[in-house]
């Protein structure tokens, strides 16, 4: 068995333009693929999910359509079978937030320090405002209220007051 894939199955890396979103039909031209095709692996890779517009556009971004590539090339490159090339997407993707989770661990420790440390703080002055409320006030005055509304004039039988 040959370990290199054959000629004809293998698939070269096109640029992808600097642009925030893609077309299907773009998205397409860059793969070499039909949109139908884009379309359906939509439906069998969860990881392919572009945005639509609210016209039902659907606009890919950059990352999706280096998943997109990236199907093409297990696919049509590698020859695995759609099943195939979505364990292997997953097991890709789970690799690498392995990867990130485990380089990051030195952070996260200095992070979570930082959140207790914060989250301490803000536990005294709570309980320092709590104190404060709970203290009885110290009697005072009581306050005069006016009357909302005025008293009627007595009543005088005439229409007009002098």
């Amino acid at each position: 068995m040959a370990s290199h894939p054959s000629p004809k199955r293998a698939v070269e890396s096109p640029t992808i333009p600097d642009r925030l979103y893609f077309k299907i039909g773009d998205v397409a031209r860059i793969c070499k693929i039909e949109a139908y095709v884009l379309r359906f692996w939509e439906s069998q890779f969860p990881q392919l999910k572009p945005n639509k517009s609210g016209t039902g556009q659907r606009l890919y971004r950059k990352r999706d359509v280096e998943i997109a590539l990236e199907i093409k090339r297990l696919v049509y490159g590698e020859g695995y079978t759609l099943s195939g090339a979505r364990h292997a997407l997953g097991q890709a993707r789970h690799a690498e937030s392995r990867a990130a989770a485990s380089s990051a661990e030195p952070e996260s420790g200095k992070k979570r320090d930082t959140i207790v440390a914060t989250v301490s703080r803000a536990r005294a002055e709570l309980r320092e405002i709590a104190g404060m409320l709970g203290t009885a006030p110290t009697p005072q005055q009581p306050v005069r209220r006016r009357p909302r509304v005025s008293p009627a004039p007595p009543a005088t039988g005439s229409l007009f007051p002098s």
